[in-house]
């Protein structure tokens, strides 16, 4: 940036700062004069008109209700405006009550009201945009691929792997235990009662739920932060992704780094993420789930490093800096060439 070059001015808006959201908000703030603000409800709506007064542009993680309210003052204001979807934005899956644009009709609309009107939609996965296409009846123009990114320094293996099969989910209630395969996975443990099998991030509603129908070989743990994960994917031999549906997983990414070898569903967003190095299963397959966890713990350590080599080659925190600050840039120029991953 030129001396007497006024930096762009960005409101980064968002509900929970997530931590891969919190990542991408310190890294705009690097390049960006950045105000964020969130996002708890109705009362905010002034603070984000306010804010986007004062900016340039709107970036908004996620297309939920804050992104409409943000979208429109964009409009209204003549400010240019990102999206970022992750998955469950784009998301309809009514059987299991996931998704937002499953809920109620008006939340269903203000999403596509969102994702319509945003000058520029990023998703982390392209199996993402025909989710956007299909279940929030938007056209792919405006839609470009920008994955999430990870720090390779950071999540690194550390020591013997231990005979673990580990997998990580946030999950409180019935419906996330269905949407990450839960179920499925301390299911698959009765088949290997030799094998320690560890689930992170459950509790309430989803842990009395997995503790009746799991085996002795379980062990379930309640929310970590993410500093305290690090350990669990330098110990675990193998790490399982056996959601319905995904974005990019952050987790199945950062144990990849550490050298697990994984297991994962095989649907957009996952396949991406392990490529040749793991092994597929179909959805809610407990037995199939189980044989290809054996294979995966009798892999040699290789098996672990192709899988960091596949994440550190394809997602490292520095490429996505660069789209979007790229994007950013061009997006507030008015010019036409783009950036990204297509």
């Amino acid at each position: 940036m030129k001396k007497n070059e006024q930096k762009i001015k960005i409101a980064f808006i968002y509900h929970r700062l997530a931590t891969f959201i919190k990542k991408d908000l310190e890294t705009l703030q690097k390049h960006f004069d950045v105000e964020p603000i969130q996002w708890t409800g109705k009362r905010d709506i002034l603070k984000i008109a306010k804010g986007i007064m004062r900016s340039d542009l709107s970036f908004n993680w996620f297309a939920g209700d804050h992104a409409a309210v943000s979208i429109f003052f964009s409009k209204l204001f003549k400010k240019k405006s990102i999206i970022v979807v992750g998955g469950y934005d784009v998301a309809s899956e009514p059987e299991i009550d996931y998704g937002q644009l499953a809920q109620k009709e008006y939340k269903k609309k203000l999403t596509q009201f969102a994702l319509k009107n945003a000058n520029l939609v990023l998703a982390v996965d392209r199996g993402l945009i025909k989710d956007a296409e299909t279940n929030a009846k938007v056209t792919g123009e405006h839609i470009d691929y920008l994955p999430t990114g990870y720090d390779p320094k950071y999540w690194k293996a550390k020591g013997n792997k231990e005979k673990i099969v580990l997998t990580i989910a946030s999950a409180d209630n019935l419906s996330r235990i269905k949407i990450k395969g839960l179920d499925t996975f301390v299911k698959s443990a009765k088949y290997l009662p030799s094998t320690k099998f560890i689930v992170v991030g459950v509790n309430s509603e989803a842990k009395k739920y997995l503790e009746k129908i799991s085996s002795k070989n379980v062990e379930l743990i309640e929310f970590l932060p993410q500093k305290k994960l690090l350990s669990y994917y330098q110990k675990a031999k193998v790490y399982c992704q056996l959601s319905l549906r995904e974005g990019l997983p952050n987790c199945l990414c950062e144990a990849m780094l550490c050298n697990c070898i994984p297991v994962g569903t095989d649907i957009p967003g996952i396949k991406n993420a392990i490529g040749n190095t793991g092994f597929y299963v179909t959805y809610n397959d407990e037995k199939a789930t189980a044989d290809a966890i054996k294979k995966a713990l009798a892999e040699p350590d290789k098996k672990g490093e192709m899988a960091r080599k596949r994440i550190t080659d394809m997602f490292r925190f520095s490429y996505r800096e660069k789209g979007l600050t790229s994007f950013i840039s061009n997006l507030t120029k008015k010019e036409g060439r783009r950036y990204g991953f297509n």
